[in-house]
């Protein structure tokens, strides 16, 4: 009789990957990453258990959007007082916060608990090509598609 693999955590090998987003669309990008966050490319994936990578991105702030995103596509967001609710074009977030734009993106397709918030923290945004987990030995990762 089979019985179903089920991954533990303490027993998860977890690498650390570099993707460059210098000339990727957004959408596209988020998905992968976020797949990468979860594991679910590894044959072990479990889940209700973090089985994914570390990932590194650089260049964040060289991301693309398609058509009219630039100028109409907006980011709300409040500030829990009456009539708070504050407003950027996704042209603003890439110039001042550049990181936050990828962030948002991967952080919507994570899943909405604990689990999702553990597997977040494995991600590491950086607005230029320079970032400071040298010690880590990451790999380079190429997007498929």
């Amino acid at each position: 009789m089979r019985t179903t693999f089920m991954a533990k955590g303490h027993e998860v090998e977890r690498k650390w990957l570099v993707v460059d987003a210098e000339g990727q669309t957004l959408g596209r990008l988020a998905s992968e990453v976020a797949s990468i966050l979860r594991g679910k490319y590894k044959p072990t994936f479990t889940p209700n258990v973090d089985t994914g990578d570390h990932v590194i991105i650089i260049n964040a702030d060289k991301i693309h959007l398609t058509g009219k995103k630039l100028t109409d596509k907006i980011y709300y967001r409040h500030t829990q007082y009456t009539g708070g609710l504050k407003q950027r074009t996704a042209l603003e977030m890439r110039t001042k916060y550049p990181t936050k734009m990828l962030e948002l993106a991967i952080k919507g397709m994570l899943p909405k608990n604990s689990l999702g918030r553990q597997t977040f923290k494995k991600l590491h945004v950086y607005a230029g090509p320079e970032h400071n987990h040298q010690a880590q030995q990451p790999e380079a990762y190429t997007l498929r598609g």
